[in-house]
């Protein structure tokens, strides 16, 4: 069982995980283990997908999502995680659970049985997620794009897998550029497959969605969605940059396919980000006015109730004084939550200086220059 968790994708579709390898360009033979290991998991939880196909499928068709989900924005590493959090304590809201993430094929079935027994094994190996120890439950929320690397090739998740192929599956499903047709009539009816799932789950309620990858993604939203509200934080990039090459290495030490060395992976994180943001920058003038506000990272940290008071207002969103006391009680709970710390180098700051200047610009972190680097992220 340890294994189902260890790969992103193991407990998704064997179709997808083919059409993948298909097209992976070639996996490394160091790899063909892992390769085959999630084949396998994929393939015995079939029969679970299709039980629940044939079971739910014409429920799941006729679900309708409420009509302005609220996603939440920001490349990864800015807080996205503790937003998202945060906001789903609000009891009006729901949101797409960890165990729907890893099970989109089968998490309705799953629920009474499969997901106690995976939980189980969660608490044993994996009591905290990896790559920032924030407290791991197959209930709370999480971000849609593990559930939808779980449901089809055309996810971004799987730059992990296939980091060689990177550029590319950011490009493509990450920002949805250069889609043909048929990828984005895929990518689009995964999503809304995975939505209504979330709605049916959370008894109809309003979703508080959360995919770092939607920050580049605005127009598509509000094509499905044109009521949408959003919410996007933001962190200083100094601290961003470290730490988001970090998660890359942990992550791609359980599902990668293909070997890429260090270099790689910072070019990657270095490319990504502002691919990420400058189609965040060049698509947000599309919101309607009231229903996009940005918050920083230090202010949410500093004051979060706060933070969390101008979002209501600002997005017009009812019931805050209703749920302050279920948020005050989460942040009681992660008060003594210990972050991850990474090493703010001169050659950090060059990068950052070099790619992200923009970035500093637009939401006016100081500059530094390389001497007066040294602080932990």
């Amino acid at each position: 069982m340890t294994s189902v968790i260890e790969h992103p994708v193991a407990l998704g579709s064997f179709l997808s995980w083919l059409r993948l390898a298909r097209r992976s360009g070639g996996v490394d033979r160091a790899y063909v283990p892992r390769l085959v290991a999630v084949a396998l998991t994929t393939l015995a939880t079939s029969p679970l997908r299709l039980y629940e196909s044939a079971r739910y499928g014409r429920l799941v068709r006729r679900t309708a999502v409420h009509p302005s989900p609220i996603f939440v924005l920001g490349h990864w590493r800015t807080g996205t995680t503790h937003l998202h959090n945060l906001l789903c304590q609000d009891p009006q809201l729901g949101y797409l659970s960890t165990f729907q993430a890893m099970a989109p094929g089968f998490c309705l079935m799953g629920e009474k049985i499969i997901k106690p027994l995976l939980a189980r094994t969660v608490r044993k190996s994996h009591p905290t997620r990896e790559i920032d120890n924030m407290p791991l439950s197959l209930d709370g929320p999480q971000e849609e794009s593990f559930a939808l690397a779980n449901m089809s090739p055309c996810a971004s998740l799987h730059v992990y897998s296939l980091p060689r192929q990177a550029p590319e599956i950011f490009r493509k499903y990450a920002l949805l550029t250069d889609l043909s047709p048929a990828e984005r009539a895929e990518w689009t009816a995964a999503y809304l497959t995975l939505l209504r799932k979330a709605t049916l789950r959370s008894g109809g309620r309003r979703l508080v969605l959360k995919d770092p990858a939607n920050t580049g993604r605005i127009a598509a939203l509000l094509a499905l969605f044109p009521d949408a509200k959003f919410v996007h934080i933001h962190r200083n990039p100094y601290q961003v940059l470290p730490s988001t090459v970090g998660i890359y290495r942990v992550v791609l030490g359980k599902a990668q396919l293909q070997d890429v060395s260090p270099q790689q992976i910072e070019d990657l994180v270095l490319r990504f980000y502002e691919q990420l943001m400058r189609k965040y920058l060049a698509e947000r003038a599309l919101v309607p006015p009231g229903s996009l506000v940005e918050v920083r990272y230090d202010d949410l940290e500093a004051a979060p109730m706060q933070e969390l008071e101008r979002v209501y207002a600002t997005l017009g969103l009812p019931g805050f004084a209703a749920a302050a006391p279920a948020f005050r009680a989460y942040l009681d709970s992660v008060r003594g939550f210990q972050k991850n710390t990474y090493r703010v180098d001169d050659a950090v700051v060059a990068k950052v200086n070099r790619h992200w200047r923009f970035a500093l610009d637009e939401w006016g972190y100081a500059r530094l220059e390389p001497a007066a680097s040294g602080g932990p992220a």
